[in-house]
C-alpha cells in the first residue's frame, strides 16, 4: 500500500514524494479545489470583461447595475439559471441528456490540471509545484482531454431527439477533427524546441540562463521563449484553439441563423449554464496552454533575493498577465470579425492550415537535426546550414503540394461535357 501511494504521489507531484501523509493529501486536494475555483471565477470575470470591452468598442456602457461596475452580473446570470425550470424533451434519451453537460465540463478542468501557474513553493514543510499534476507526457494528456470534450457536445445533440441539435453536434465533430490536426502539429513546434512532453520542462527550458538587465538586453530569457523560434507554430495554435473552442468567428456549432441554438437548443437552466461554463473554461484553458508553450509560462524578471515574492507572487503574476493578454485578443476577435460560412471554416483547415503546419514542422525538425548533428557544409556555419536546408525542405514540400493540388479537379470546373473515346470516334455527351 505504501509503495502504491508513493507511486501515485510521484505522478501527481514529483518534487516531494518521500512520504505520503495526511498533509500531502490535503495539499493535493487544496490545489485541486483552488484550480477549480480559479477557473470558475476566471470564467465569470472573463464574461464580465468581455461585455465591458465590447461595450466600450461599440460606445456603450455594458453591465453596470449588479455590483461595482457590473462585476457581479455574471454571478447574477448564473444564479438566475440555477433556479430556472429544467425541461427535457419527450423524445430525448433522458440519462444521456442529463450526463452530457458534465462530459463537456470535466475535460476542460482536467486539461488545465497540467498547466504550471507558478513556481516551486513550500507548504507545511513540503515542496510542491503550483500545478495540480505534473505528467511526463502532459502534452498527450492535453490532446486527449481536448478530444474527450467533444463527447459532451455529441451526446447533447444526439440525446435531445431533435434535428437542429443533432446537426450542431455533427458540425462540432467535423470542426474539432479538422482543427485537432493543426493544433497537434502547432504544439509539436514547442515540443521540438524543448525535446520534452512535460509542460513543466517546457516552461523551464524557456526560462533558461540569462539576466533581466537593461545593460544586457541580448541576454534576456525572453529571447529563449518559443514565441521567437516557433512563431508560425504560435499563430497556427491561436487560430486552431479559437476554432476548436467554438469561439467567434468560428462558432458554427451554435449558429443561431441556421440551427436555432445548436447542440444545446433543448437545454435550459443550470444544464445550459454548464455548457456555457465549459465553453469559456475551454477558452481559458487553451489560452493558458498558449502561454505555457510559447510565452514562457511563469518566467519573468525576479527580485533575486529568493524571498516569498519571487516564489509565490511574481511567477503567478507573470502567468496571469500573459493569460489576460491572450484573452483580450479573443474578445477583440469576437467584437471585430463576422462569423464565417461553414465551407470557409472547413476550407481554412484542410486547404491551408494543415499543409502549412506540416511544412513548418518539417522545417523545425531539419533545424533541430542540423543543430544536434552540427551540420556546417555551407560557409562553415551551422546556423546558415540549418536555415538553407530548412528553406530547401519548405520549398520542396510546397512544390509537392502545388503539384498535388493541380491534380485535384476544381469545384468550378465545367463538368457538363465529357468526351468518350469509342473506336477512335469522339462523341460529345451532355
Amino acid at each position: 500500500m505504501y509503495h502504491s501511494s508513493t507511486f501515485i504521489l510521484s505522478i501527481v507531484d514529483p518534487i516531494d514524494n518521500s512520504k505520503f501523509d495526511l498533509t500531502t493529501l490535503l495539499i493535493i486536494l487544496g490545489k485541486a479545489v483552488a484550480i477549480f475555483v480559479i477557473l470558475l471565477v476566471g470564467v465569470m470575470l472573463y464574461i464580465w470583461s468581455m461585455r465591458k470591452v465590447i461595450a466600450d468598442m461599440q460606445n456603450r456602457i455594458g453591465p453596470s447595475k449588479a455590483g461595482p461596475f457590473g462585476v457581479l452580473q455574471s454571478l447574477a446570470d448564473g444564479t438566475k439559471l440555477f433556479f430556472k425550470e429544467q425541461s427535457i424533451p419527450d423524445n430525448a434519451d433522458r440519462s444521456m441528456f442529463r450526463l452530457a453537460p458534465y462530459f463537456a465540463i470535466v475535460p476542460a478542468f482536467l486539461a488545465f490540471a497540467i498547466i504550471p501557474i507558478g513556481g516551486t513553493v513550500t507548504i507545511a514543510g513540503h515542496k510542491t509545484n503550483l500545478q495540480l499534476v505534473e505528467l511526463p507526457m502532459g502534452i498527450l494528456w492535453l490532446l486527449m482531454m481536448s478530444g474527450l470534450g467533444l463527447y459532451g457536445v455529441l451526446l447533447a445533440g444526439w440525446s435531445s431527439g431533435s434535428k437542429y441539435p443533432l446537426l450542431g453536434s455533427i458540425r462540432a465533430s467535423a470542426q474539432l477533427l479538422s482543427y485537432e490536426a493543426t493544433i497537434g502539429l502547432a504544439i509539436a513546434g514547442a515540443v521540438i524546441q524543448s525535446g520534452s512532453l512535460s509542460t513543466r520542462t517546457i516552461v523551464d527550458t524557456q526560462n533558461g540562463e540569462g539576466i533581466w538587465s537593461f545593460a544586457h538586453i541580448g541576454d534576456w530569457p525572453l529571447f529563449k521563449w518559443f514565441l521567437i523560434p516557433a512563431f508560425i507554430s504560435f499563430l497556427l495554435f491561436l487560430l486552431s484553439a479559437v476554432a476548436e473552442t467554438n469561439h467567434p468567428p468560428f462558432d458554427l456549432v451554435e449558429a443561431e441563423q441556421e440551427l436555432v441554438g445548436g447542440f444545446h437548443t433543448e437545454y435550459t437552466g443550470i444544464r445550459f449554464a454548464i455548457f456555457f461554463l465549459a465553453e469559456f473554461m475551454n477558452l481559458i484553458t487553451m489560452s493558458a496552454v498558449g502561454v505555457t508553450l510559447f510565452l514562457g509560462g511563469t518566467s519573468g524578471p525576479l527580485i533575486g533575493s529568493g524571498n516569498w515574492i519571487d516564489t509565490w507572487i511574481l511567477p503567478s503574476a507573470y502567468f496571469m498577465a500573459k493569460l489576460l493578454l491572450l484573452l483580450y485578443g479573443t474578445v477583440w476577435l469576437r467584437a471585430t470579425l463576422p462569423r464565417l460560412r461553414y465551407d470557409q471554416l472547413m476550407g481554412l483547415a484542410w486547404k491551408y492550415l494543415i499543409e502549412l503546419s506540416f511544412l513548418w514542422v518539417a522545417a523545425l525538425l531539419v533545424l533541430r537535426v542540423s543543430k544536434s548533428q552540427a551540420w556546417s557544409f555551407v560557409s562553415g556555419s551551422e546556423q546558415i546550414t540549418g536555415v538553407v536546408v530548412s528553406l530547401i525542405t519548405v520549398v520542396t514540400g510546397f512544390l509537392i503540394f502545388v503539384v498535388l493540388s493541380k491534380c485535384i479537379p476544381s469545384e468550378y470546373e465545367n463538368t457538363s461535357t465529357m468526351s468518350i473515346v469509342d473506336n477512335d470516334n469522339v462523341k460529345e455527351v451532355r
